[in-house]
């Protein structure tokens, strides 16, 4: 069973996200995706700096299995990518949402009304039951 975090909003597109400080968010897939991927060889994913917009691709995950589009679930200017998955994309599969996140923004607009967008845990959970 896949292991889904109550603390974390989700996308359909199975995105997790997690404030982390102010309109500061925290972005990568869950446990159900990099399991539903198989082992991850590659991530690609956006520069700092570039401006984002919820349900746009910001770069794809890349499996022994298929290519993927990863989703920006949030509209905000990336801050910070994990350069850890660059030499380790298989953090990903052994650590999805600790050492496996993708990318940070600054979200823009209101956080609670971009997450009362996404999907609850127990969205989440329905969605892929």
């Amino acid at each position: 069973m896949s292991e889904i975090r109550e603390q974390l909003v989700y996308s359909d597109e199975h995105e997790w996200v997690l404030r982390v400080e102010g309109q500061t968010v925290r972005i990568g897939i869950t446990d159900y995706a990099q399991s539903q991927l198989g082992d991850i060889v590659f991530v690609e994913f956006p520069e700092a700096g570039t401006v984002v917009t919820a349900g746009d691709s910001v770069g794809t995950i890349e499996s022994v299995k298929t290519v993927s589009e990863l989703y920006c679930p949030v509209t905000g200017t990336v801050t910070k990518v994990n350069d850890s998955l660059i030499n380790q994309p298989e953090l990903v599969n052994e650590e999805p949402y600790e050492g496996g996140w993708i990318v940070e923004l600054e979200a823009n607009g209101s956080l609670e009304e971009a997450f009362s967008k996404l999907l609850s845990a127990d969205a989440y959970r329905a969605l892929i039951d």
